[in-house]
């Protein structure tokens, strides 16, 4: 069987469930949220209603929109307390990827948590800069994220990979025409990553650099 090797200057990587695996950590700090408005969640809501975008999960908890600004604080606050570790693999992967790419953070997660955990991790160096959630007006699937990061970069679509972990990720991806390779994490996205069809689907983030090669070289390899 051939495998597709992608031809790029710049990868890009979703951080949640793509590099971080802060699956448990997410559920917890909702969970910790939403009892403080009466809100009765557990794990099976959290994984039904799932998404990168935290207000479509406010929705569907049917918590008012009045209460968001606070949600997000409160939800902060229990975050903290969590210390997430990476996916296994993945500072691996970034060391090996940092020779021969451009590599950047696209997330939805605010800066302040973002940037205290990349240096947590000694992961500061690896990427030349980041774009979250307040750097764009809008959330993904939107391309408005991944277009601040072309313009941040002066690079044109054709000439990044986006690496993610949800069907968002790849929607993103596409409006904004770049290529998305999806990777199977341990958020509850496999079903609706498969049926968003990305350009690759990975077993694992370990798996990312046999599917990319340099700008020079853009051959099918067995």
């Amino acid at each position: 069987m051939k495998r597709t090797r992608f031809s790029a200057r710049f990868i890009l990587f979703d951080w949640d469930g793509t590099l971080l695996n802060s699956y448990d950590a997410d559920v917890r700090a909702y969970i910790t949220m939403f009892r403080a408005f009466g809100i009765e969640w557990g794990p099976k809501e959290f994984a039904r209603h799932y998404s990168p975008n935290w207000y479509r999960v406010y929705t569907a908890a049917r918590l008012a929109r009045a209460h968001w600004s606070k949600a997000d604080a409160l939800w902060g606050r229990a975050y903290r307390n969590e210390k997430p570790g990476l996916l296994p693999g993945a500072r691996q992967v970034l060391t090996v990827l940092k020779r021969s790419y451009i590599l950047r953070i696209v997330t939805s997660g605010n800066r302040a948590r973002v940037r205290r955990q990349l240096r947590e991790f000694d992961l500061d160096r690896h990427f030349s800069a980041r774009i979250c959630s307040e750097d764009a007006a809008k959330r993904k699937p939107h391309p408005a994220p991944l277009r601040a990061a072309l313009a941040n970069l002066h690079a044109r679509p054709d000439e990044c990979i986006y690496v993610g972990d949800t069907a968002e990720d790849v929607q993103m991806a596409r409006r904004a025409g770049v290529r998305a390779i999806g990777v199977l994490g341990p958020f509850p996205t496999a079903e609706r990553l498969r049926a968003s069809r990305p350009e690759a689907l990975l077993r694992s983030i370990r798996e990312l650099p046999r599917y990319v090669c340099a700008t020079t070289d853009s051959t099918i390899f067995a």
